[in-house]
C-alpha cells in the first residue's frame, strides 16, 4: 500500500475525531461569553486544525501503530482544541479547560458505546460479511445523534447555570483530567494490541476469549467517560448548591446584625419620645405655647406611637422599622401578627424571614404609582401546632417562576435573589415549606412553620 492510502485511510480517523470532538465542544460552550470577532475567530481556528489534521494524519503513519505514538498525537490535538476554545471565548483557562474535558469524555464515551454495539453485530452476524462502509457510517452517525440529544439533556444542559460566573475548582478539573488521561492510555494499548489480533478486519476474532477481553475493555472506557461526566457534573452542582447556602447563611447573618443595630435604635428612639411626651404635657398646660407649637411638638413624638406590639420583642422591632420605613414612602403596611406563637424561632431567622418578607413586598410596592395599590398585608397565625404566615402585596410588570420562587428582576442576578431562598430554607428549618404565586397583579406568599415543636432543628 502507497502513502496516499494511508494517508486516505487516517483523513478517515483524523478528521472524524475532530469533528466529533468539536460538536461536543460546541454542546458544553454554547452559552460561554464569546469574544469580539468570535466567527472570524472560529473560523480561522477551524481552518488551523485542518491543517494540523493533516500533520497528526502524518504522523500518524508512522507512530500510530505505536500505544504512546497514538496517545501523543490525540493529546496533540485534545490540546489544539482547548487553545482554540480559549481564543474564541471570554472564559478563563480553567472554564475552558473543563468544558474541554466533557467534550472528550463525551466523544470517547459515545464512540465506545457503540464500538461495545458494533462488537456485538460482527461477532453474531447481523450484518453479513462484506458490508458497504456507507452502511456502517449511517449506523454510526444515526447512534452518535442520538446521543448527542442524550448528552445535552443529561449533562450539558445542566451545567450551564451552574458554570457561568463561577470559580473553576483546578483540583477537581485535575481530577478529571488524570482519569481521561489513563483511559486514553488504555485505550490506545487496547486498539493497537487487537488490530493485531483480529483477524479479517477491525473487531472480528476468531478466538471469543479476545472478543470477551475487547468487550471489557469498551466496558472499562465506558465506565471511565461516565465517572468524569457524573463527577464534573456532580461537582459543579454541589458547589453551586454550597455557595447558595453559604449565601443564605451570610444573608441571616447580616440580618442578625441589623437587628440588634435597629434594636439599639428603636430603643434609643422610644426613650426620647417617651421624655418628649412628658415635656409636651408640661408645655401644653404653660399658657404661652402656641397651637402650633403644640401641633409640632405632637408630630415630633407621633413615631413613638408608630411602635408596633405583637407580643414577641423581637417582631416588634422588625415591625416598627419597616413600618416607619412605609410611612415615609406613602406605603400602608398592614399587620395582623400574632407574635407571641413565634417564641419558638431563633433571633436571627425571625429577623430574617420577616425582613425578607417585608423587603421583598416593599421592594415591589415601592415600582407602583397608585396610591391605593401601595399596600402590603402580613398576616401570621396558629393553628394547631402550625402556624401560617401570609403576605400580599400589588407589583408591576411580570414575574417570572423558576423551582417555585420568582426569579430576582435585578440586572446581577449572581448576588441577588437569595431573600427568598432564605425565607424557604428558613421555613424548612422549623418543619414547613413556603409557596408562591401570583393572582392578576397581586402576588401571594405563604409560609408554614412547625410551632410545635415537632421537627428537627437544623444546625448552624
Amino acid at each position: 500500500m502507497n502513502f496516499s492510502f494511508f494517508l486516505a485511510s487516517y483523513a478517515n480517523v483524523i478528521y472524524e475525531f475532530l469533528f466529533e470532538l468539536y460538536v461536543f465542544v460546541a454542546l458544553f460552550t454554547f452559552r460561554l461569553n464569546r469574544k469580539r470577532f468570535f466567527l472570524l475567530r472560529l473560523f480561522v481556528g477551524l481552518a488551523a486544525m485542518l491543517i494540523i489534521g493533516y500533520g497528526a494524519m502524518v504522523a500518524y503513519h508512522f507512530i500510530g501503530s505505536t500505544v504512546w505514538g497514538r496517545v501523543l498525537i490525540y493529546f496533540v490535538l485534545f490540546l489544539c482544541v482547548l487553545v482554540h476554545g480559549r481564543i474564541c471565548f471570554a472564559e478563563s483557562m480553567w472554564v475552558m479547560l473543563f468544558s474541554c474535558d466533557m467534550a472528550y469524555a463525551a466523544q470517547n464515551l459515545v464512540y465506545k458505546v457503540y464500538l461495545t454495539v458494533w462488537c456485538v453485530i460482527v461477532k453474531y452476524h447481523f450484518f453479513p460479511l462484506g458490508y458497504p462502509e456507507f452502511l456502517y457510517k449511517i449506523c454510526y452517525y444515526s447512534f452518535f445523534l442520538l446521543c448527542v440529544a442524550a448528552i445535552y439533556f443529561l449533562f450539558a444542559k445542566r451545567t450551564y447555570k451552574f458554570l457561568l460566573h463561577r470559580k473553576q475548582d483546578y483540583r477537581t478539573i485535575i481530577i478529571s483530567l488524570a482519569i481521561l488521561a489513563i483511559t486514553v492510555i488504555l485505550c490506545s494499548a487496547e486498539d493497537v494490541c487487537f488490530l493485531q489480533l483480529s483477524s479479517g478486519g477491525e473487531n472480528r476474532f476468531d478466538n471469543v476469549l479476545l472478543y470477551y477481553i475487547r468487550q471489557a475493555g469498551n466496558l472499562f472506557s465506558i465506565a471511565c467517560c461516565t465517572v468524569v461526566l457524573l463527577y464534573l457534573s456532580g461537582i459543579l452542582e454541589k458547589r453551586d448548591l454550597q455557595e447558595e447556602i453559604d449565601r443564605m447563611q451570610y444573608n441571616i447573618s447580616q440580618m442578625e446584625q441589623q437587628y440588634r443595630i435597629s434594636k439599639d435604635t428603636i430603643d434609643q428612639i422610644n426613650i426620647k419620645c417617651h421624655d418628649m411626651r412628658h415635656k409636651v404635657k408640661s408645655l401644653i398646660g404653660d399658657a404661652d405655647s402656641s397651637d402650633d407649637l403644640d401641633r409640632d411638638l405632637a408630630e415630633a413624638i407621633r413615631i413613638y406611637d408608630a411602635n408596633i406590639h405583637t407580643g414577641n420583642k423581637i417582631l416588634d422591632v422588625i415591625l416598627t422599622e419597616k413600618s416607619l420605613f412605609c410611612e415615609k414612602n406613602d406605603i400602608n403596611l398592614s399587620c395582623m401578627v400574632d407574635g407571641e406563637k413565634l417564641g419558638f424561632m431563633r433571633e436571627a431567622d425571625l429577623y430574617c424571614l420577616f425582613g425578607n418578607i417585608i423587603d421583598n413586598a416593599i421592594e415591589a410596592v415601592k415600582a407602583i404609582e397608585e396610591m391605593d395599590k401601595r399596600v402590603i398585608s402580613l398576616t401570621a397565625k396558629a393553628q394547631g401546632d402550625m402556624l401560617i404566615i401570609q403576605e400580599e402585596n400589588y407589583f408591576k410588570g411580570n414575574l417570572v417562576f423558576d423551582d417555585g420562587l420568582p426569579v430576582t428582576t435585578k440586572a446581577d442576578k449572581t448576588y441577588h435573589g437569595y431573600g427568598m431562598k432564605s425565607i424557604r430554607m428558613i421555613a424548612r428549618t422549623y418543619g414547613g415549606d413556603m409557596t408562591a404565586g401570583v393572582d392578576g397583579d397581586k402576588f401571594r406568599l405563604s409560609v408554614l412553620l412547625d410551632c410545635g415543636g415537632n421537627y428537627v432543628r437544623a444546625k448552624r
